[in-house]
């Protein structure tokens, strides 16, 4: 997620583009937009909100079957200072958790189905 020191509690922070082809999207966001990136192995790829090196990242690209559960839109991210209160307030308010509480390498994160059905995730820092 993002590389900064902390984000701002419950504002979107980053946004993960489902690709079914993660090289040539890579390559296309690259020449269309100057995007650079981080690559976290062959399924995810961390979109650099500068083509500098150092940074910070702004969202991803996650590799995603064709007929996958996102393949159809971008997931958009949370930021969240206390994940465990934050899952229960979405769950207090009628959201369904439907993956996690997860680690990864930014830290952990859940994703949920708010109560008309998109798909949002909630990450905090390790």
């Amino acid at each position: 997620m993002s590389t900064r020191a902390h984000g701002v509690h419950h504002t979107i922070d980053y946004v993960e583009i489902p690709v079914t082809d993660l090289a040539t999207a890579r390559a296309f966001y690259g020449a269309a937009f100057g995007w650079s990136f981080v690559p976290y192995g062959d399924g995810y790829a961390g979109i650099r909100t500068a083509a500098e090196a150092d940074g910070e990242e702004a969202g991803g690209l996650a590799l995603v079957e064709a007929a996958g559960p996102r393949a159809g839109g971008p997931l958009v991210l949370v930021y969240s200072d206390d994940l465990d209160a934050t899952l229960v307030a979405v769950e207090a308010a009628g959201g369904r958790v439907v993956q996690g509480p997860y680690a990864f390498p930014g830290g952990r994160r859940f994703h949920l189905l708010d109560p008309t059905g998109n798909e949002l995730g909630v990450w905090s820092p390790a």
